[in-house]
C-alpha cells in the first residue's frame, strides 16, 4: 500500500486530462488568477550534457518527496553523469540540514520560517525558493468505517486540539459509536503537521500529543488501513494511491461538504486544506554546480506532467513559465535570492 511510482504513465492517461483542465482555471484557494496563453518550456539538454557529472542531494517534506522522486528517475535518462538523492526527514527536517549548507535543495511543504530564515542568514547560505505543483491535505479514515461521512473546520478542531475532550467518536458526534478514535499524523518535522494546525487549530490552540505521529506517510496509511476506528491525515498523493482502502472524509469549511479531488484542490473549493508545494535550491551552489542547473531546469519543466503522475496538481501554465524564468535569472545572477528580501518569505493561504 506504500506509494508506488511505477505505474504513473499508466495513471497519467487516467489522470492528466482533469488536471489540465482544472489546473488552468483560476487558482482561487490562493489568490492567484491566471493567464492561460502562457506555455512553459519543454526541457532541452544542452549539448555537453554527457560531459556533465556531479552529486546532488535533496532532503525534506514527505509529501514533495514522490514527485522529487519522479522527477529524479526522469532526469536520469537525461543525464547519466549526475547522480541525485532523495531523503524524507520532513519539512523541518530538510530545511535544518539546508540552512545549515548540507544539501542543494531542501522539499517543503510549507514556506521556510523565520527561525530558519535567521540560521540560513546566520550561515550564510542564500537560496531561491520554487513552487512545483499544489496539495490537498486528506483526512481519512478505513474503507471499513461506514459511519463518518463528512466533518466540519470545528470538528477537526476539536478533535486535534490538546484540551477538545475527544476520546470517542460519540464525543464528535453522538450517532458515531462509542468507541475510541485511534489518530494517526503526521511529525513535528513535517511541513504537513505545520500547515494543518495552522488552518485548522490556529495560533492560539495547542495541539494533542496522544496520537501516533510519523514522518514516514506510508506508516500514517497503514495505521488508518488497520482499523475501523482510526483517523489520519497526510498529502493528497498517499490517498489517491491507496483510495481502495481508504476513504477521504469530505470537509466542511462553511458552505457544506467538500471531498478532495483534482477539481476542489485546483478550483480552492476544498478549503482551507489546499496548499502550495515547494523546493528550496541553495542560491550558491545553483549558480556554480551545471549539474544543479540541469537538474532544477528538467525538474521546472517537467513537474507539470509529473505531479499529475503522483497525485498532486500541475502549476498553471504561466506559473510555470514564471518558475522557468526566475531559475534562469537566478542562475545568472540577475535575479537576487529570495533569502535577501525581508522578513519571511509568505506562505500561501487558502481563501476564507
Amino acid at each position: 500500500m506504500s506509494l508506488d511510482l511505477s505505474n504513473r504513465f499508466t495513471r497519467r492517461k487516467m489522470v492528466i486530462g482533469s488536471a489540465a483542465v482544472f489546473a488552468a482555471a483560476p487558482l482561487m484557494g490562493y489568490g492567484i488568477v491566471t493567464a492561460q496563453d502562457a506555455t512553459p518550456a519543454p526541457y532541452e539538454a544542452p549539448d555537453n550534457i554527457d560531459d556533465i557529472s556531479g552529486s546532488i542531494e535533496a532532503d525534506g517534506s514527505s509529501t514533495v518527496g514522490p514527485l522529487t522522486e519522479a522527477v529524479i528517475e526522469e532526469f536520469a535518462a537525461v543525464a547519466s553523469g549526475i547522480t541525485v538523492t532523495n531523503g524524507i526527514s520532513g519539512s523541518g527536517g530538510g530545511f535544518n540540514r539546508f540552512v545549515n549548507g548540507e544539501i542543494a535543495i531542501s522539499n517543503a511543504s510549507r514556506a521556510i520560517a523565520e527561525d530558519e530564515i535567521a540560521l540560513a542568514a546566520e550561515n550564510g547560505i542564500g537560496y531561491y525558493e520554487f513552487s512545483v505543483a499544489y496539495d490537498g491535505i486528506t483526512v481519512v479514515v478505513s474503507a471499513e468505517n461506514d459511519f463518518v461521512e463528512s466533518m466540519t473546520v470545528e470538528q477537526l478542531r476539536q478533535l486535534w486540539s490538546a484540551d477538545g475532550g475527544i476520546v470517542n467518536w460519540s464525543d464528535i458526534n453522538p450517532d458515531w459509536p462509542e468507541e475510541p478514535i485511534e489518530l494517526y499524523g503526521p511529525g513535528a518535522d513535517s511541513g504537513t503537521f505545520d500547515y494543518f494546525n495552522e488552518v485548522i487549530l490556529g495560533e492560539d490552540v495547542e495541539v494533542r500529543t496522544d496520537y501516533i505521529p510519523s514522518e514516514d506517510d506510508n506508516v500514517l496509511v497503514q495505521g488508518v488501513i488497520g482499523s475501523p476506528n482510526a483517523l489520519g491525515y497526510f498529502g493528497f498523493a498517499y490517498y489517491v494511491e491507496n483510495q481502495d482502502a481508504l476513504r477521504a472524509v469530505p470537509i466542511d469549511s462553511g458552505d457544506g461538504p467538500v471531498e478532495p479531488s483534482i477539481e476542489t484542490i485546483a478550483d480552492g473549493s476544498y478549503s482551507p486544506l489546499s496548499r502550495p508545494l515547494f523546493i528550496y535550491v541553495n542560491a550558491e551552489m545553483l549558480q556554480s554546480d551545471p549539474a544543479l542547473q540541469e537538474f532544477v531546469r528538467f525538474y521546472l519543466s517537467t513537474s507539470d506532467e509529473l505531479a499529475s503522475d503522483v497525485g498532486y496538481i500541475p502549476l498553471p501554465g504561466d506559473v510555470e513559465l514564471e518558475q522557468q524564468t526566475k531559475l534562469e535569472g537566478a542562475i545568472s545572477g540577475e535575479i537576487a535570492p529570495d533569502s535577501e528580501a525581508d522578513g519571511a518569505t509568505p506562505q500561501a493561504s487558502p481563501a476564507a
